[in-house]
């Protein structure tokens, strides 16, 4: 019965318990992972996570061989960091394997998953070193050879740049002859055939030695970057032009949503400057009017609206500008503030005036106006400014802060609507009549070209003098700006009525002994 009952018992054990006691064993098959030069460095029996051992071993071997490929390699820095329950090995950044628990219980149970880990990475070390070693001529003897090689193409691309600039100088020259024309604007000729080609051909100079620079600049550091000891070399050339490219590609692409921003105010303020704009010309062309508002005031007050737009405008996009809170940035705005403060101080007085003279309204463009001893007519008001045209087709430029502080005499304001008095005097001896004086004055004016009828001419007696008496012939004219020529026409047909009619004029003054046959004596 007892050999009954241990039958049974041994075939549950073998049927049920050895599966589960076979899963909880390691299992003892090891893959190995080989060292650079193909020799079995140690056996892996265990998998990590859903890794199976013969993969994670052939991954093993991979990052060992990637490591003796780095000619930079330094082997002092293959470490162990211990962690709880397992250790890496580690290169920098590069994990070569993770040793667990169980690696230390395949090997040794007395050996602790740290111990094998350090184990493992002297190996690794040893077989690298090895191999580097026996492999160290042909290594050189390489890099020797790409040196050279890289030497020969970079002489074989200066040589060819050189040989072949000059036909391809001379085709680009030929072909721009034939199709290049003379730049004009209105008659203005910015740049000849002849500038162009010359500037073609400093550019081609530029493009022949910049290609010459370039291959010797690859040249050097692509040597350098094949030993060791001048890696750090190859490294510095490479970044002495590659960094600053970076540096602004970065800059520039950090920089985008305030330079979106900064285009977005741009274009809103310039279509807003524009309806503005807009608005005020129709108000200076009269087809809008407003009560009160002058025609003339109009494009002076869109510059005064169009000056606050644009500083508000530049107060939006300054926090949006690059370097705004640099002291740089801050020194120069303060200079060139610190300069605009101390040189334009006449213009914004004559700015001020210009704004002061442009509400006042004492003239506008187009009329006859006397400022001190200047007579003419107004060709620009600007807001600094005004121009006039005299007589003498002189034009003349004044301060708007000289106006504002003189006289301004304007005849042209009333004269479409009520007429100028243009006037002149006469003077004429007691002996004359008055009546006929009053009479050749008025006709002689009414012959006069541009004198208008009506308000009729009229003669005033001004004064009553020793020897003679004074005649003032005022009449209406509406031609401002021919006031040159009305007071010559006037003087002259005042002579011709007078000497027709008898009537002799004592101006200047003249002292007269009559006799029968005597004519005035000037004196």
């Amino acid at each position: 019965m007892k050999n009954v009952f241990s039958y049974c018992f041994a075939g549950v054990f073998f049927l049920v318990l050895w599966p589960l006691v076979a899963a909880a064993q390691p299992d003892v098959k090891g893959y190995p992972v080989y060292s650079p030069a193909n020799d079995t460095l140690f056996l892996i029996h265990n998998k990590t996570g859903s890794l199976p051992a013969e993969e994670r071993a052939q991954r093993i071997t991979k990052k060992i061989k990637q490591l003796y490929s780095d000619d930079f390699l330094q082997t002092d820095s293959i470490t162990v960091l211990p962690e709880d329950g397992y250790a890496d090995i580690v290169y920098e950044d590069l994990i070569i394997m993770t040793v667990l628990k169980q690696d230390a219980r395949c090997i040794n149970d007395t050996l602790t998953y740290t111990e094998l880990a350090g184990r493992y990475a002297e190996t690794i070390k040893a077989a690298i070193i090895k191999a580097k070693t026996e492999n160290n001529l042909s290594w050189v003897l390489k890099r020797v050879g790409l040196a050279l090689l890289i030497v020969a193409g970079a002489v074989a691309a200066i040589w060819f740049i050189l040989r072949y600039y000059r036909r391809f100088a001379k085709y680009v020259i030929g072909q721009g002859r034939e199709k290049l024309h003379d730049l004009s604007y209105r008659g203005y000729t910015f740049l000849t055939v002849k500038r162009q080609l010359a500037a073609l051909f400093f550019l081609l100079n530029v493009f022949k030695w910049l290609s010459v620079a370039l291959a010797v600049y690859f040249m050097l550091p692509l040597m350098f970057s094949l030993f060791p000891f001048t890696h750090s070399g190859a490294d510095y050339l490479f970044g002495l032009v590659w960094s600053p490219f970076r540096t602004i590609a970065l800059s520039i692409w950090r920089y985008l949503p305030n330079l979106v921003t900064i285009l977005v105010v741009f274009f809103v303020f310039r279509y807003l400057l524009r309806l503005i704009k807009y608005l005020f010309s129709e108000i200076a062309s009269e087809r809008l009017k407003i009560a009160g508002f002058y025609p003339d005031w109009a494009m002076t007050t869109f510059q005064i609206v169009r000056i606050f737009l644009i500083a508000f405008a530049l107060i939006i996009i300054f926090p949006h500008l690059p370097g705004n809170n640099s002291p740089a940035f801050q020194g120069i705005s303060i200079f060139v503030g610190v300069l605009v403060s101390l040189g334009s101080s006449s213009a914004i007085a004559n700015l001020i005036a210009g704004l002061v003279i442009t509400y006042m309204r004492p003239f506008r463009v187009g009329d006859r106006i006397k400022l001190g001893d200047v007579t003419g007519d107004v060709i620009e008001k600007t807001i600094l400014v005004t121009r006039l045209r005299t007589i003498k087709n002189e034009e003349i430029t004044i301060p708007n802060l000289t106006i504002l502080q003189g006289n301004t005499v304007n005849y042209s304001a009333f004269s479409k609507s009520e007429g100028l008095i243009v006037h002149t005097t006469v003077t004429m001896g007691y002996e004359v009549a008055w009546q006929d004086v009053h009479q050749a004055l008025i006709d002689a004016a009414l012959m006069t070209e541009h004198i208008l009828p009506d308000p009729a001419p009229f003669v005033l007696q001004s004064s009553l003098d020793d020897f003679y008496v004074t005649y003032q012939i005022n009449a209406y004219t509406r031609e401002a700006n021919r006031q040159a020529k009305i007071y010559s026409d006037l003087h002259q047909n005042i002579q011709d009525v007078c000497n027709a009619r008898g009537l002799e004029g004592v101006s200047p003054h003249y002292r007269v002994q009559r006799t029968e046959k005597t004519t005035p004596e000037k004196m």
